[in-house]
Parts: structure tokens; C-alpha cells; sequence
């Protein structure tokens, strides 16, 4: 039997953490599944009206390649990340560097933005779970969030990825 439900936990919150979730939800959406996402801890950032202030990190994430994405093609094909030692990603200003990085190779490469990707999700009918618990844990308040957003505890997430024969579920 098809699998006819998608369910997605997510609990990151950093800008390239956020297109998985999203990418994958929309996709089953248009592949006709019932999809829901659930957010929890960090993953609830990507419910934030504001996805501005999201940012990347090199020191998190040893195998994220680092090529500019900008310049002649040879330097655009060097992937600087296994050349720069990891205690220099830990200077001031490296994650604005890297956050600035993405996203001009998301722009150069013609790939929808997070807000987009949340938009499409949105108009594809995704349902938005976020964890009530870790809401409050947060100090995060409903209006902090976009419209949409269904507040709801764990347990309504195992309600919607009950029937294992018919729902696929992963966890980002």
C-alpha cells in the first residue's frame, strides 16, 4: 500500500537546516500526500515571521562545502572548507561570512528562498505543527509566529503518524 501521509519533525533552526523540512514537504504535497511538519526546540525559528536573522555555520557542520559563489569559474570550483583549519570558522564575523555566502549561491543558483519554500508549503495546504511545550520553554509568544501555525503537544504528532503502513515519517 502507498504511502498516503508525510510527517516531518523538525528541530533545527539554522538557515541551511531550514530548506529539508520544507523542500520535502512541499515535494509530497505535490505528490498529492497528506504532510504535516512538526516543529520543536530550534526548528520553531522557522516558524518566525521574520526569517531574516537566520544564519549558517561552518563550525557546526565539518563537511559543508565553502566555494564562492562568485569569481572566475576556477575559483568558484575551490572548495575552501577542508583548506581553512576549523579553529579559524570560530572568528568574529565567520558566520556572517558564511550566512552571506549561502545565500548568494542559493540566489546564483535559482533556488527559492526559505520564506518562499514556506509559502509554497503554506498554499500546498502543509499543516504547521509547533510544540506548545517548547513554545513556553522559549519564552516565544503565538504572535512571534506566522499565521497558519497549529499549537499542539507531542502527542498530536504521534496522531498523525500513527498508521505506519500508510504514513512515512523523518526526522530532520
Amino acid at each position: 500500500m502507498p504511502c498516503e501521509k508525510f510527517t516531518v519533525i523538525a528541530t533545527k533552526g539554522t538557515l541551511d537546516w531550514g530548506y529539508p523540512p520544507f523542500i520535502l514537504a512541499s515535494t509530497a504535497a505535490a505528490l498529492g500526500k497528506d504532510v504535516s511538519i512538526f516543529f520543536t526546540f530550534y526548528g520553531l525559528t522557522m516558524l518566525k515571521k521574520d526569517l531574516s536573522g537566520l544564519k549558517v555555520t561552518p563550525t557546526g557542520n565539518p563537511d559543508m562545502p565553502m566555494k564562492m559563489p562568485f569569481g572566475p569559474k576556477w575559483l568558484r570550483g575551490i572548495d575552501f572548507a577542508p583548506l581553512v583549519p576549523n579553529l579559524l570558522w570560530n572568528l568574529p564575523g565567520m558566520d556572517n561570512f558564511s550566512t552571506t555566502m549561502m545565500k548568494k549561491t542559493v540566489k546564483n543558483n535559482g533556488v527559492a528562498t526559505l520564506e518562499e519554500l514556506r509559502e509554497l508549503c503554506q498554499e500546498a495546504e502543509v499543516k504547521f505543527l509547533a510544540c506548545q511545550m517548547t513554545v513556553e520553554l522559549f519564552g516565544f509568544e503565538h504572535s512571534d509566529f506566522i499565521d497558519g501555525v497549529e499549537y499542539v503537544g507531542a502527542a498530536t504528532y504521534f496522531e498523525e503518524s500513527n498508521d505506519t503502513e500508510t504514513t512515512q515519517s523523518i526526522f530532520i
